[in-house]
C-alpha cells in the first residue's frame, strides 16, 4: 500500500504575519546597534572627534536589552500592532537621543528618521503610521533647536544656517507624509487583493467539494436509475393485468409498491440535487407567486408557515428546482431549530428579489453564524444548518445572488436570499 504524505499547511494567518514582522524588526535593530557602535567608535577614535561615548554606547545597549526582551516575549504570545508601534517608538527615541548628543539636526544621520517612517508605513496600521510621522517630525524639529554641539576640527567644521535647517525639516516632513500616504494605500490594495484571492480559493474548494459529491451521486444514479425504471414499468404493466384487477387486495398492494418506487425516484432526485445536478428536468413556466406558494405548501415541518407577499405585481418565471430546494432547506432548518412560527417575506427592491425567512426558533450558534455557507458546520441544537445552508448558498451564488443570516434580538433567526430578478424571468419578461 502506498501512503501519501502531505506537507503541513503553511501558516498564513494575520498572527503569523505580525510575528514575522516583529522578528524582522529584531533583525533590523541588531543591525542598527552594530552600525551605531561602529560609527561612534570610528568617529571618536579614528577621526578624533570628541563625543560622549559612554552615554551613546549606553543608549545603544538599551536597544540590545529591548531586543532580548522582545525575543523572550515573542515565545509566549503573539505580538500585536501596539507592540510593534512601541518598539518603533523606542527606536525613534534612542535615535533622537543619539542625535541630540552628536550635533542634532546638523548630524547627517538625521535622515535615518525616514527609515523608521518607512518601516511604520509597511508594518503598522494606518493610524499608527501617522502617529509615527508626527513623532519623527517633532523629534526632527526639536533637534534643530536643542542639541549638544560637537566640537569639530577645522577641516570638518561647518555651520548650517537656520533657513537650511528649517528647509531640511520641511523636506523630511513632506517626504514622510507622502511615503505614508502612498505606502499605506499600496498596502491596503495588497490586503484587498489577498482577501479576494482567499475568497476565490475558498470558492474553488467548495466547488471542488460539490463536484466530488456530484460524481458520487452520478454513480448512484447510474446504478439505481435503471432498476427503478424497470420496476416502475413492470408495476405499471401489472396494474393492467386482469388477474390483479380481479383481486382488490392485490391491486392495492401493487399500487403501494408503485407509490414506494416513485418515492425512491424522488429521493434519488433529491440526492442529485445535493450533488449539484438539477438539470435533468425540463424547464417549465410558472408565476412567481405560485412558485413561492407551492414551495411553502410542500413544507412538511411542524411549524406554521405564513407568507407576506409585498410584490407589486406577479411575474412569469422559469421553475427553478434548485431555488425551490434551497427555500425548503431553510424551512427545514427553522423547524429543526425548534421554530413554531416561520414568516416568509417576498419583495422586490429595484432589480433585486428579496426573500426573507424569519423564525422564532433557537437561532444560529455563533460558530455557525460566523461561517455561513461552509459545508458540514452543524450542532446538536441546529442539525440542519450544515450542508443545507452550504447548498443554498451555492444555489444563490449560481443565480448571481447572496445569502445572509443573522440572529434576532427577541429570539429566532432571519435568513435573507437576495438575487437578480432577471435571473428567474423568462426572456420576454426580462426584456420588458
Amino acid at each position: 500500500m502506498v501512503r501519501h504524505h502531505h506537507a503541513p499547511p503553511l501558516d498564513t494567518s494575520p498572527d503569523d504575519a505580525l510575528r514575522r514582522n516583529f522578528m524582522l524588526l529584531v533583525q533590523l535593530r541588531w543591525l542598527a546597534v552594530g552600525g551605531q557602535v561602529a560609527t561612534i567608535l570610528a568617529v571618536r577614535y579614528l577621526l578624533g572627534i570628541a563625543l560622549p561615548v559612554h552615554t551613546m554606547l549606553m543608549t545603544a545597549m538599551l536597544l540590545v536589552v529591548l531586543n532580548l526582551l522582545v525575543l523572550i516575549a515573542e515565545r509566549r504570545h503573539t505580538p500585536t500592532n501596539l507592540q510593534l508601534l512601541a518598539g518603533l517608538v523606542v527606536d525613534v527615541s534612542c535615535l533622537t537621543l543619539q542625535l541630540f548628543l552628536s550635533g542634532g539636526a546638523t548630524n547627517p544621520f538625521v535622515t535615518l528618521f525616514l527609515l523608521q517612517v518607512v518601516l511604520g508605513a509597511v508594518l503598522l496600521e494606518a493610524w499608527s503610521s501617522w502617529l509615527l510621522v508626527a513623532l519623527t517630525s517633532f523629534a526632527f524639529a526639536f533637534l534643530t533647536i536643542i542639541f549638544h554641539p560637537v566640537p569639530l576640527p577645522g577641516f570638518y567644521a561647518s555651520r548650517l544656517s537656520a533657513p537650511y535647517l528649517f528647509a531640511s525639516w520641511f523636506n523630511f516632513t513632506l517626504a514622510a507624509v507622502l511615503l505614508v500616504a502612498f505606502v499605506t494605500r499600496i498596502a491596503h490594495n495588497l490586503r484587498d487583493r489577498d482577501a479576494r484571492l482567499a475568497r476565490l480559493r475558498q470558492r474553488a474548494v467548495e466547488e471542488e467539494h460539490i463536484v466530488r459529491m456530484g460524481l458520487l451521486a452520478s454513480g448512484a444514479a447510474h446504478e439505481l436509475g435503471t432498476p427503478l425504471a424497470s420496476l416502475s414499468v413492470a408495476l405499471g404493466d401489472w396494474q393492467r393485468e386482469p388477474a390483479i384487477l380481479a383481486e382488490p387486495t392485490l391491486a392495492a398492494e401493487v399500487e403501494d409498491m408503485r407509490v414506494e418506487v416513485a418515492r425512491c425516484k424522488h429521493i434519488l432526485a433529491g440526492i442529485l440535487f445535493a450533488a449539484g445536478e438539477v438539470t435533468g428536468e425540463a424547464p417549465a413556466r410558472t408565476g412567481l407567486r405560485r412558485f413561492i406558494g407551492d414551495v411553502l405548501g410542500s413544507s412538511t415541518g411542524s411549524a406554521a408557515v405564513s407568507l407576506d407577499d409585498r410584490l407589486d405585481r406577479d411575474a412569469t418565471i422559469v421553475t427553478d428546482r434548485a431555488l425551490a430546494q434551497a427555500l425548503t432547506n431553510l424551512l427545514d432548518n427553522a423547524a429543526e431549530a425548534g421554530a413554531t412560527q416561520i414568516h416568509v417575506g417576498v419583495e422586490r427592491d429595484g432589480d433585486l428579489l428579496l426573500i426573507r425567512v424569519r423564525d422564532d426558533g433557537q437561532g444560529f450558534p455563533p460558530s455557525i453564524l460566523a461561517n455561513i455557507g461552509k459545508p458540514y458546520l452543524s450542532s446538536k441544537d441546529r442539525r440542519g444548518a450544515g450542508l443545507g445552508l452550504f447548498l443554498s448558498t451555492n444555489v444563490l451564488r449560481t443565480l448571481g445572488g447572496t445569502l445572509e443570516a443573522r440572529n434576532l434580538l427577541n429570539g429566532g433567526a432571519e435568513v435573507t436570499l437576495q438575487m437578480p430578478f432577471a435571473a428567474l424571468l423568462v426572456d420576454e419578461e426580462a426584456t420588458r
